[in-house]
Parts: structure tokens; sequence; C-alpha cells
């Protein structure tokens, strides 16, 4: 279990570090005469809620729309799944949506999971239960879009992820590996369903909040890895919380300081901070799935 404070000098350094391959004292050789100099992948952030509809609209992955049957219910789950452009078999990252539910910047997430070489599956969690059997479109304004999803009891919560774990684990293009990814609201979902299916392999939280401490952590046998703003410290007072349950466990918790709630959707904000933690939080995102789920 580990908990750790970054500070931005250090996200600039790690930012530095990653478009260069190496570490800031290492000796870089001079290609040999006439040889072609070919500059390192920059990692590509997620767009941001300004840019989502711009980068779905001009991605060239496949992309569609699926039902996902649901147990006691006449109506499906809908779900947008990404593929990614790469041989063999590809692990499959369920991405849980924010408070404010499915929209296109989760899309655009899952997207960029997608060209990064996973499979992800973005469901709607509020299918049917908007007008007409619909799911967060049919909502309307965002206010009612959170009031509803605030009504989504834990156990209904669970039965729905479990629904679409199900289908990704029929995918034939899947390894048979998951995780899962979530977003404030669905960043506490994301730890919370690593308590309730313990055949998860992977959860990251990107400023979710932490279990209540008399959640059963015991349960817990996949690794977990928080990414955290600083300035959120309605969030961030929760982290003990999971510090005491995944004692023995594999939890690391990342604080992106000057950061605020929801960095990676708001990169744009804070003064520069938002986007700093997005540069760090993002590659250490696709670290820990290719650990964990390749």
């Amino acid at each position: 279990m580990q908990i750790r404070r970054t500070t931005p000098f250090e996200v600039l350094t790690t930012a530095l570090v990653v478009a260069g391959c190496g570490s800031p004292t290492d000796t870089v050789e001079a290609p040999p005469e006439g040889a072609q100099e070919v500059a390192p992948a920059a990692v590509v952030l997620p767009p941001s809620e300004e840019t989502a509809a711009e980068r779905l609209n001009n991605s060239p992955r496949h992309g569609e729309w699926v039902d996902i049957d649901l147990p006691g219910s006449d109506v499906p789950i809908s779900a947008w799944v990404v593929y990614p452009e790469r041989e063999g078999p590809a692990p499959v990252v369920l991405v849980i949506h924010e408070i404010f539910g499915l929209t296109d910047w989760i899309r655009g997430v899952a997207d960029q999971l997608a060209a990064d070489g996973f499979i992800a599956v973005a469901p709607d969690l509020l299918s049917d239960m908007g007008p007409d059997g619909g799911g967060t479109e049919s909502l309307g304004a965002r206010d009612n879009v959170v009031a509803t999803i605030r009504s989504l009891e834990p156990d209904e919560r669970t039965l729905r992820l479990n629904a679409v774990r199900r289908y990704t684990l029929s995918i034939p293009s899947g390894n048979g590996k998951l995780g899962t990814v979530g977003f404030c609201w669905g960043g506490g979902a994301s730890f919370n369903y690593a308590i309730d299916q313990p055949a998860l392999d992977a959860a990251v939280v990107y400023y979710g909040s932490s279990p209540t401490d008399d959640r059963p952590y015991a349960d817990v046998t996949a690794p977990v890895l928080g990414l955290y703003g600083g300035n959120d410290e309605r969030v961030n007072a929760t982290i003990p919380d999971a510090e005491t349950g995944m004692t023995g466990k594999s939890f690391e918790a990342v604080i992106y300081d000057g950061a605020g709630h929801g960095f990676l959707r708001a990169q744009e904000r804070q003064d520069g901070a938002n986007l700093a933690a997005s540069e760090q939080a993002w590659p250490r995102t696709l670290e820990f799935f290719r650990e964990h789920l390749e």
C-alpha cells in the first residue's frame, strides 16, 4: 500500500522523462553517421470535455452501440464499445461514467483506451431509468441526470456492472481479463466493484470517494490505483478508509498537487495543474492496466 503526493515539478519532470524514454541523468549517444533519428512516440491524452465531440467525429477506430441483457429487465443496458487496431486478443476495460451519465466525454475516454490497445466498454448505467425506458440522453438536463443516478442503489449498480462484465468476457477478441476505470461517481463505483466482484483483475479510481470503512475490503483481490487532485478534500478525506481497508493488499494512491476534482475531463482549468496531472495520471493508468491485464 502506498500513498504519494506528486508536485507540479515532478509532473513536468516525469513528462519529460516519458517523452525522452529515459531518466534525467541518462546519457544519450549520438546516432551513427547517416542514421535517421526517430522521435519517441508521445502519450496522447483522452479529450477534455470541450474537445470530446470533435475527437469522436474524427476517430478512425471501430465503435458501436450494443445492447446488453440485464437480468430481471426487458430493457437492455446500452453500451458504447470501441475496438483497438492490434494483433492478437486484447484486454477489456470497463469504463464507468461520472455522475453526469454516459456522455461524449466518457465515449472519448473509451476511444482513447482503444487507441492505446484495449477493448473499451462504456455502459450507460442509467439505461431504463429515463422516460420511456431511455437512459442518460432521455433525461435531458444535467440536474435530472444527477438526481437519477443518485437513486441507483448499490446492489442495482453491481447487478448492472456484472451484466456488463458477462458481456465483456464473451467478446471473441478479448483475452479474458477485465479492468475497470471510473471517474467521480464512477471512480467510487470502480472501487466498490472491486469489493463486490472478486474476479475483477484491476481497478483504477479517478477522484472517486473510497468505500466506507464498514465495507468488506477483505473481499478485494484486484490491485487498485487511485488518482486524486490535491484540491479535492471532499474526496481525499475518504482515502484513509481505503488505507485502512486495503492493509496488506495492493493499493496505491497518487495525489496531484494543485489539480481539482475532475481534472482529466477539465484539463483546461486550475491554471495548468489539471493538465499537468492528466499528463502523468493517464500514462500511469496505461502502465497499470498493461501490468495487470496483458
